[in-house]
């Protein structure tokens, strides 16, 4: 008879077990970067099917460079995967059903459980955050302070900001190049709904097909108007040196602040803070 001694329910509802704790833990870059913050360091981190061969530093905010990327998560098999000799598999899940980025198949030849935490856009920001700090605890994850202060005191100082007369509106967005951008859907991200209960005017880039995003062209983004901009930061998306050419680009954010924005935010309590600090910063300064 198997003896169970660490056990974890993800939130697609997957009890998984195991006869200790386990100790080397693969997971899809954010999930890793969230983990790490807690103390738990990734035996190795793979991306996703945005990702090539080498790592997406936004993504994998303040992972130390010594762990392992093992590659985008579609392209990992199982030899792959074993190769670092994986314990226990952690991903993300949008839709409460699905492990995002790792490859269903390759975690089962190993053997391996798979835990997915859910970051999808209905979800609150703060449970995010606390769901990871439950699996890493599971994990043996020391008791400390994790961030809980400084988010804290990172949401009063948004509020602050958010709350003067005539406060800035802000866009979100990810550039697709000189002839197209993914405007952000506030209400379809945890961390800009929770900048919009905070008080922050976020854009709404108005009615069109896309759940997450509107896919429109660079005069839209103008008539919509904005006085600070949140830009995708991540490698998949187009980096203002690359859109210099593009004149409704220029008109878009001449005298404007333009912050980098993580749209995949370690789910962890001190990368969500610093998010957060830099917003209210940049409301600030507008």
């Amino acid at each position: 008879m198997t003896v169970t001694t660490w056990e974890f329910t993800d939130d697609r509802g997957v009890r998984s077990t195991a006869g200790r704790r386990p100790e080397r833990v693969v997971a899809y870059l954010r999930a890793g970067a969230g983990l790490w913050e807690h103390g738990i360091v990734p035996a190795g981190v793979y991306g996703s099917g945005h990702d090539g061969e080498s790592v997406d530093p936004v993504k994998a905010g303040r992972l130390p460079a010594e762990v392992p990327y093992l590659g985008a998560g579609k392209t990992l098999d199982a030899e792959t995967l074993g190769a670092v000799a994986p314990e226990l598999i952690v991903d993300v899940t949008y839709d409460e059903h699905f492990a995002y980025a790792v490859d269903d198949g390759a975690a089962s030849a190993l053997g391996v459980p798979v835990v997915a935490l859910s970051v999808a856009g209905q979800t609150s920001l703060s449970h995010i955050v606390e769901r990871f700090a439950e699996l890493a605890a599971s994990l043996g994850a020391a008791p400390g302070p994790s961030g809980r202060a400084a988010l804290d005191a990172a949401r009063e100082e948004v509020r602050r900001a958010a709350g003067r007369p005539h406060a800035p509106r802000v866009l979100v967005l990810s550039a697709a190049g000189p002839d197209q951008v993914h405007l952000a859907r506030p209400e379809a991200w945890p961390e800009l709904r929770h900048l919009s209960e905070l008080g922050v005017r976020l854009v709404d880039p108005g009615p069109g097909p896309g759940v997450n995003w509107l896919t429109a062209g660079w005069d839209h983004a103008v008539d919509l108007g904005a006085d600070l901009i949140l830009a995708d930061a991540r490698g998949n998306a187009v980096p203002a040196s690359e859109l210099t050419g593009v004149a409704d680009w220029r008109t878009l954010t001449e005298g404007r602040p333009v912050l980098p924005w993580n749209p995949e935010l370690a789910p962890a309590a001190g990368a969500c803070a610093a998010f957060l600090q830099e917003v209210a910063d940049g409301l600030s300064a507008v």
